[in-house]
């Protein structure tokens, strides 16, 4: 895997944005995190980190946590991983966390790449999720996009058999972009059919980026290719 974050190298899951914390924030990150964060190290034991075994999802940037948040709820039985750099967004998850007395969410407070390079294990999620990731519009920024093929190689590696890489934008030319990229790894298959977008699955909860584009009179893409 080495190779793969070599090429990847200039690439980052994000651009650092840090917003003004709220108090409530920063006292659920200051005295939560320690319970519901993992920090930068070694391959994550699944076991350990939730006292049993079970469906583990993996989410990349989660924003404020709404979706997260959501699907933690709906499926108790499932085991959820967050990714997040937004200091407001990661305390304001882990304060939702606590409210609900939520227990099968853990965070990551770094970037993706590195995260799933070196802490998720091999074959080790059922789903990751990448819902409304900047488009980088401008042409010349398009190679700031994660979404490229060392990164969906990356995540092909971390997923199990039959597990799925559900992503979502309200970007056309972005979506027409994941699905080109997505369309060259033999190692997927498209639920939907060839070339063809998904509709919205119930399990998805609907985002406030999801929200903003319908107001501008964006369509939404959904992306949904199983790891053969």
């Amino acid at each position: 895997m080495m190779v793969i974050a070599d090429k990847m190298r200039h690439i980052r899951s994000f651009v650092r944005r840090e917003g003004r914390m709220t108090a409530s924030q920063q006292r659920a990150l200051d005295q939560l995190w320690p319970q519901f964060g993992i920090e930068p190290g070694p391959p994550i034991d699944e076991q350990q980190l939730f006292n049993n075994s079970a469906p583990l999802h993996l989410e990349i940037g989660f924003g404020m946590g709404d979706a997260l948040l959501q699907m933690a709820q709906t499926a108790p039985e499932n085991h959820f991983l967050g990714i997040e750099v937004h200091r407001p967004g990661v305390g304001r998850l882990l304060d939702e966390i606590e409210k609900g007395t939520i227990n099968n969410i853990r965070l990551f407070k770094h970037d993706a790449v590195e995260v799933l390079t070196k802490q998720i294990p091999q074959q080790s999620l059922d789903s990751v999720m990448l819902f409304f990731p900047d488009p980088w519009h401008k042409k010349r920024h398009h190679k700031r996009r994660i979404v490229q093929a060392p990164f969906i190689q990356l995540v092909i590696s971390r997923l199990k058999k039959g597990g799925l890489f559900h992503l979502a934008t309200d970007w056309e030319e972005y979506a027409e972009w994941m699905m080109e990229q997505l369309c060259q790894h033999t190692a997927l298959s498209n639920r939907a059919g060839d070339q063809n977008f998904s509709q919205r699955p119930e399990n998805r909860p609907v985002t406030k980026f999801e929200k903003r584009g319908q107001r501008l009179g964006h369509n939404i893409y959904d992306l949904l290719f199983e790891k053969r």
